[in-house]
């Protein structure tokens, strides 16, 4: 994405796309991370100049180099199944209350640290250092070998009362603290890119590395246009991230038991969220169905889903079944065949149960924070490309009795632009003034809330709730 300063605004085009897949090898699902890099490359010679770059990406994934600074291998995903049994035997060697205590992070099993718990051992002893993949980039990109807060503070490995690595839990997870880099502050700059990227690109030798919100969900959330003070964030894409900003975490029994989690932001807040599976459902189905030979066109899915009958079948979205990759439609029709509910039987039909239990999971994530914060939520804002769904914004406002504001849906770009420009002075420093300037960036579309909770309420007590006292 190529970002523009506009006075008070951004302004984003679409520079080039490629694919990411996650490719099965030998019994590991692998990033293709070397096809990425080709990919950015070539998005980088169709910008062909700028005075800065900034890398955002998912979290928790990592590479492993040498100590001649060569990658080890393709960086393993994060759905990959090593990751349960590792989680499960680091929880049975530490205290899982004091971790999240410590961590402010869920106990999920995507999380580094039992990523890291399941790595080769080999592997990690011949490593010399670990770089999340927005830093991967960075360093091919500039040299420098940085690991950037926001992203940091996923990895279940960070202490939230120092800010710093918990070496402990290195040393339970089996590997040195020292592959580990000191924490970069976000908006850092970092320096130059190489002269062979800026060679190769056709960027100019003085552009800039930046040192961005790099976890994609941070930059989402700097981007957030807010309304008034009583607002939450869904950042929504294959996962919906529910949540609001604050100042301190909360890492309460209760918010453990909840299934929430505390991360931090660009400012060096508190995103303090529950992951929630998102779209995920849906592109897999439509992958699914595709594979199938079904010539699937997505306008035409959605708006068969919105004239099916609504809450006719739910499924629980966070089910361990529907998180690998596979027969997505499949799996819906198990659950609820197992559910002992009405089966849907065609595309529109699976997808208008997937939005509408994508809706429901929104309602019970939001009716929980307000339960741990103690704060009611008015607005949600619906960022991300989720904000262009806008049967699923609708049924959000429906589900939650709340207004929804839709947009922007590039959001993490955005969010990423805003804080490379706060860095080189071309927008005012602070988080009001990246507001001002996403406000201005952005016009979101607003839906409210159409007809009764009932049905909604019935609907979601079909489910199984984390939803707290």
């Amino acid at each position: 994405m190529a970002a523009r300063v506009d006075g008070d605004r951004i302004r984003l085009a679409e520079a080039a796309r490629f694919p990411n897949r996650a490719v099965p090898v030998h019994g590991r699902l692998h990033w293709d991370v070397l096809g990425l890099w080709s990919g950015i490359l070539d998005g980088l010679r169709a910008v062909g100049e700028a005075v800065a770059v900034g890398v955002d990406s998912w979290a928790v994934d990592y590479g492993l180099l040498d100590a001649d600074g060569r990658l080890m291998g393709n960086p393993v995903c994060y759905r990959d199944a090593r990751n349960a049994p590792a989680r499960d035997r680091l929880l049975a060697a530490l205290d899982p209350a004091d971790l999240f205590a410590r961590t402010g992070i869920q106990h999920q099993p995507f999380n580094t640290v039992f990523q890291l718990a399941a790595e080769d051992p080999a592997a990690l002893d011949r490593a010399d250092r670990l770089l999340l993949i927005p830093d991967l980039i960075g360093y091919w990109l500039s040299g420098a070998s940085a690991c950037e807060a926001t992203n940091a503070s996923t990895t279940g490995l960070v202490d939230q009362g120092t800010g710093t690595w918990g070496h402990e839990w290195c040393s339970a997870a089996g590997f040195r603290a020292d592959l580990l880099g000191a924490i970069t502050p976000t908006g850092t700059v970092l320096g130059p890119v190489l002269p062979e990227v800026a060679a190769a690109t056709g960027l100019g030798p003085s552009t800039a590395y930046i040192a961005t919100a790099s976890h994609d969900t941070a930059a989402a959330v700097a981007a957030v246009p807010y309304e008034g003070d009583r607002a939450a964030y869904i950042s929504c894409g294959t996962w919906s991230l529910v949540g609001v900003e604050r100042n301190a975490p909360i890492t309460s029994p209760e918010a453990l038991a909840a299934g929430f989690t505390n991360e931090r932001s660009a400012d060096g807040a508190i995103r303090f969220l529950r992951n929630v599976a998102g779209l995920w459902l849906l592109s897999e189905s439509v992958d699914t169905w595709r594979r199938q030979g079904l010539d699937v066109d997505l306008g035409d899915l959605l708006a068969g889903a919105g004239r099916c009958e609504r809450l006719r079948s739910v499924v629980d979205p966070d089910d361990v079944r529907f998180a690998d990759p596979g027969d997505m439609p499949g799996r819906v029709r198990a659950y609820c065949a197992e559910t002992g509910q009405p089966v849907p039987e065609t595309p529109a039909a699976v997808a208008a149960c997937v939005l509408d239990s994508l809706a429901l999971a929104h309602r019970r994530a939001l009716d929980d924070l307000e339960a741990l914060t103690g704060e009611a939520v008015e607005t949600v804002h619906i960022v991300g490309g989720g904000a262009n769904n806008a049967l699923l914004c609708q049924l959000t406002a429906d589900a939650t009795g709340r207004t929804v504001l839709a947009g922007p849906d590039e959001a993490t770009a955005l969010g990423n632009a805003l804080v490379q420009a706060q860095a080189l002075g071309l927008i005012a420093a602070g988080p009001d003034a990246r507001r001002a300037a996403a406000r201005a960036s952005a016009r979101p579309r607003r839906f409210e809330p159409r007809g009764p909770q009932d049905p909604w309420v019935r609907a979601a007590a079909r489910l199984p709730s984390a939803a707290v006292a």
